[in-house]
């Protein structure tokens, strides 16, 4: 009997079967403890060294930073945390949206970069076997080498 070809429903549903991800891909963070973000991320922050302290944890808002710009909402659609005693957000998305402006024109989050890095490096836990690059910025005028 010859082989019949797949029907179009056959077809969807073999292409609707989640797929295995191979074990070496990680998924950057989306959130992170308040013991993650004091151990990397805290000694590298800049911090105000006097007036008006936040009323709300630095990782709270370091998580809606990363909210922000893993998902590329609008500050103010950021989904906060409303306050169950005063009916009101937590925090404003201007506040957020001042200590990421703060933190990013300051060197901040370069610092956590070079620090991040250097502690994989020290626990021996960085891997340079492969290291993707983003080639938009490349420039190959006239064609590439031979």
């Amino acid at each position: 009997m010859p082989k019949t070809s797949k029907t179009s429903q056959e077809i969807i549903k073999q292409s609707q079967r989640p797929t295995k991800k191979p074990k070496s891909c990680h998924r950057l963070p989306k959130q992170l403890t308040e013991k993650e973000f004091n151990a990397f991320f805290l000694p590298c922050l800049s911090l105000p060294s006097h007036g008006r302290h936040p009323k709300i944890p630095l990782y709270r808002i370091f998580n809606y930073i990363l909210y922000q710009l893993g998902t590329g909402c609008q500050w103010d659609k950021i989904p906060i945390v409303i306050d169950q005693k005063t009916d009101k957000k937590e925090i404003h998305h201007i506040s957020i949206w001042k200590w990421f402006n703060r933190w990013s024109g300051d060197g901040s989050f370069e610092r956590a970069f070079i620090h991040s890095v250097q502690t994989l490096k020290d626990k021996k836990k960085l891997k340079l076997k492969r290291i993707h690059g983003d080639g938009t910025n490349s420039i190959a005028k006239k064609g590439a080498i031979k």
